[in-house]
């Protein structure tokens, strides 16, 4: 039997990393904390945390007892608004980066706020923190482009945005209706930092073409790619579904791949009625793929 003064223990453990700030948290001496995650640690038969130099980090048997804990958490919560006020308000939680936000993402978000009672948290997280928040059980949905999917993460499709060159539109290549990796010979772009899918997919990409170029500045974000290449520090290449700033161009570039976005949640985990209403409503309103300003509709 899982007590549920256990579960709000290692939620507050889990969040803060630590027996002496979760024991201040929770009014407990640290002692008392940590009999109560060793109780619980015992009843579920696993190890839920490890030490790690001088950390302490959860094992993947704690990040799915915290997801569990939360769920069990937000369920409780909703049950007792429930009965106390005579109307349901469950809470729905989706995690995504600020440019799904802005670019992908409004129109259906949009959609459900006019259809659902239920009241809707947005957490602004890149893509690994996104995966992070779904699996921890920080949010119910998490939406990021993915070229890789993590085994324990169940996703379905959303749209493919086409890649776009952004130059000036006095820039020599503004005057092409296409263009090409070849026509990049030699230019400064502005580019994610090294490590990422997108970086990577573009150097791969010139590499292959055997196409030189050089990097005018790494940023991350594209607000931030794009305010550089408003400043002429460089040439950005950006998702397609981008809202491209006043006196920037973009050209389609078509030997780039497609950016593939998903919306994903814990595998084997139980949706809400809520969860599963938002779901719907992010892909209906991608169905025929997102238009460069940010609003649904055919790319």
């Amino acid at each position: 039997m899982l007590r549920s003064e256990w579960l709000e223990s290692f939620i507050a453990f889990a969040e803060r990393a630590s027996f002496t700030h979760a024991a201040k948290a929770l009014h407990l001496s640290q002692p008392a904390l940590f009999v109560q995650i060793a109780k619980l640690s015992e009843a579920v038969g696993v190890a839920l945390y490890e030490k790690r130099g001088r950390q302490l980090v959860l094992t993947d048997a704690g990040v799915a007892l915290l997801a569990f804990a939360r769920d069990a958490r937000q369920r409780s919560t909703e049950v007792v608004t429930a009965l106390r006020t005579g109307r349901p308000e469950p809470t729905v939680t989706l995690a995504a980066g600020t440019g799904a936000f802005l670019y992908l993402l409004g129109p259906g978000l949009r959609d459900f706020m006019r259809s659902s009672s239920a009241r809707l948290r947005l957490l602004h997280r890149d893509r690994a923190g996104t995966v992070e928040a779904v699996r921890r059980g920080e949010a119910q949905l998490g939406v990021a482009a993915f070229d890789a999917m993590p085994d324990d993460l169940s996703a379905q499709l959303l749209t493919r945005v086409s890649q776009v060159l952004v130059v000036p539109r006095r820039h020599r290549l503004a005057r092409k209706r296409h263009v090409t990796l070849a026509d990049l010979r030699d230019e400064a772009l502005i580019v994610p930092p090294v490590g990422g899918p997108q970086r990577a997919t573009l150097a791969q990409a010139l590499d292959s073409a055997e196409v030189p170029w050089r990097v005018a500045v790494e940023a991350t974000g594209w607000e931030l790619v794009l305010r550089f290449a408003e400043l002429g520090v460089g040439l950005a290449i950006v998702n397609g579904c981008c809202r491209i700033p006043r006196g920037l161009v973009a050209r389609p570039l078509a030997e780039l791949p497609r950016v593939a976005y998903y919306v994903v949640e814990r595998r084997g985990a139980a949706p809400s009625e809520a969860a599963v209403a938002l779901r719907r409503s992010l892909r209906a309103s991608l169905a025929d793929g997102p238009k460069r300003d940010g609003s649904a509709g055919p790319t």
